[in-house]
């Protein structure tokens, strides 16, 4: 499985239709457009023709009995794995093939100015650049974009280790944590019905099981703080400012840090019930800030700025992918963009537009430390120290836990400390999931060296509880390597069923790790 420099073929997407490209040396031009490989970089430039995209194809042979694992576009959403070639369509970003003999990776370097995914022949191996402005064309106008860069590799070590410096190849300046990242939020044991006491409880109680002194933890405010929530049926939006529940949020944030714990907070950049002039844009998941305009932007860095002048150490932003496609994971998969509205900017494609969202998002946090939810991962990776890497795990479910944090822990795991951090979401302590259940998510998340984040019910907190967070949050709080899945490839597996597409597919959730204290621990989910 070697991969060949120079491609073999290239096909522009117009609104006209698709068209081959004809070849000359190292470019491959189509009308006024034009492509270029060299050195794995690939370029794009047009004067007149719009471009939806292009497809790059190498002559590839994959054996026909490899395992491929791929990746997706933002969050996971229980079907990561390692799977047979025939089960993979379009794969986002990069992909694995192991044939018994050896390891190899096909990818692009993180923040690419388009879309990048993958898909695989009998053989030839094709790059797909989605450079579509939302739901149009980008008009390049004689500009030249630096598409991407392909990134390759082929080791002989065992798949994960591969998988893992395949990531670091991918992404040569990660912005990472100054320590390792662990605490409370309230999300899974209020659901939104949170207020200023009762935040103040649970950051009481991760500040009585949490290491005296060192590494200190934080506590997260997550939604239901904000003014205009559910102003009408569904929304969760700004203005960022509290409402009668929470009152002043900077003696909020300053009684927290008293305790000895760092305030975090919840915001939602992409929604807000005020008006700007021309800072709005509509998509399938209806009205929300532009973040093509820079008015929008302006907007958001302001709103970031009030959270980080309050005292608030650490910002959770949620949203901004479902925000501007209109899709969750399952539905991104069969088309990405189909159900993103027309910003103002119709000379960046997308990832250059989401791109400056998430620069105007950093420079406004200064030196908060920032957690992304529902973002693109490959294209946050150096902008943002953590990102939620899974859909959400659950408080009252105990079968989501396992399929949206076990099954994102041990495949989004290559790209913990390589990208950013990999938050792979809550352990959510409540009466609703068995206790023994709920022990087992909290002890491997402790020995993974990844975040550990607890919601704590007011009536779930008892002696056995408070006995295994004070362990658990001992080992999250110190430096330490990162955990192995050693059933990676050839996992247990349980039956889920697509919600996109209806189809039954198996999740995999590896029971048998080698935690970051060198030890194995065995779980059994169910």
């Amino acid at each position: 499985m070697l991969f060949c420099e120079s491609p073999s073929h290239v096909r522009f997407l117009t609104p006209a239709g698709e068209a081959d490209a004809v070849r000359s040396g190292n470019s491959f031009e189509h009308a006024d457009a034009k492509l270029t490989c060299r050195d794995g970089a690939v370029t794009v430039s047009s004067l007149r023709t719009p471009l939806l995209g292009a497809v790059v194809t190498w002559d590839v042979r994959v054996p026909a009995d490899a395992l491929v694992f791929g990746d997706d576009w933002e969050r996971s959403y229980a079907s990561l794995g390692w799977r047979r070639l025939s089960e993979y369509g379009a794969i986002p970003w990069y992909f694995l093939c192991s044939d018994g003999s050896g390891t190899a990776g096909w990818g692009v370097a993180v923040r690419p100015s388009a879309m990048c995914s993958w898909t695989i022949g009998e053989k030839t191996i094709s790059l797909h650049l989605d450079l579509r402005c939302g739901c149009d064309p980008v008009e390049l106008r004689g500009r030249t974009l630096k598409a991407c860069t392909v990134v390759t590799i082929h080791s002989d070590e065992k798949p994960f280790a591969a998988a893992r410096a395949f990531c670091l190849a991918m992404c040569a300046d990660p912005r990472l944590p100054r320590e390792p990242i662990y605490g409370g939020n309230d999300w899974y044991c209020c659901y939104g019905d949170n207020s200023y006491g009762k935040i103040v409880t649970h950051a009481k109680r991760v500040a009585e099981c949490s290491p005296k002194g060192g590494n200190r933890p934080y506590m997260v405010v997550d939604d239901g703080w904000e003014l205009c929530r559910d102003a009408y049926r569904g929304f969760i939006g700004g203005p960022w400012l509290p409402n009668r529940k929470f009152g002043d949020m900077r003696a909020l944030a300053s009684e927290i840090s008293a305790l000895g714990v760092k305030p975090g907070l919840w915001i939602r950049p992409l929604q807000s019930a005020e008006f700007l002039p021309d800072g709005y844009m509509e998509s399938d998941s209806g009205r929300h800030l532009d973040p093509s305009s820079e008015s929008a932007l302006s907007y958001i860095k302001e709103q970031v700025e009030r959270v980080r002048g309050w005292g608030f150490r650490l910002l959770k932003h949620d949203f901004t992918t479902y925000d501007i496609t209109g899709k969750y994971g399952p539905a991104l998969r069969a088309d990405m963009l189909g159900g993103c509205g027309h910003f103002s900017d119709k000379s960046r494609t997308t990832a250059e537009i989401v791109l400056g969202l998430y620069r105007a998002i950093r420079e406004a946090a200064g030196d908060m430390a920032v957690l992304g939810c529902d973002v693109i991962g490959h294209l946050s990776a150096g902008f943002f120290e953590a990102q939620r890497t899974g859909d959400d795990t659950s408080g009252r479910e105990w079968e989501r836990t396992v399929a949206m944090g076990v099954n994102t822990l041990a495949y989004r795991l290559p790209q913990h400390g390589a990208f950013f951090a990999a938050d792979a979401d809550c352990v959510g302590i409540t009466k609703q999931v068995p206790w023994e259940r709920t022990a087992q998510w909290l002890d491997l998340l402790s020995v993974s060296g990844t975040p550990l984040f607890v919601s704590i019910a007011e009536d779930a907190y008892d002696g056995a509880v408070r006995e295994a967070l004070t362990a658990a949050f001992g080992r999250a709080a110190s430096p330490a390597g990162t955990a192995e899945p050693l059933d990676w490839i050839d996992a247990y597996s349980f039956p889920r069923r697509d919600p996109a597409t209806g189809r039954e597919y198996a999740c995999m959730a590896p029971e048998k790790w080698l935690g970051n204290d060198k030890k194995v621990h065995s779980y059994r989910w169910f």
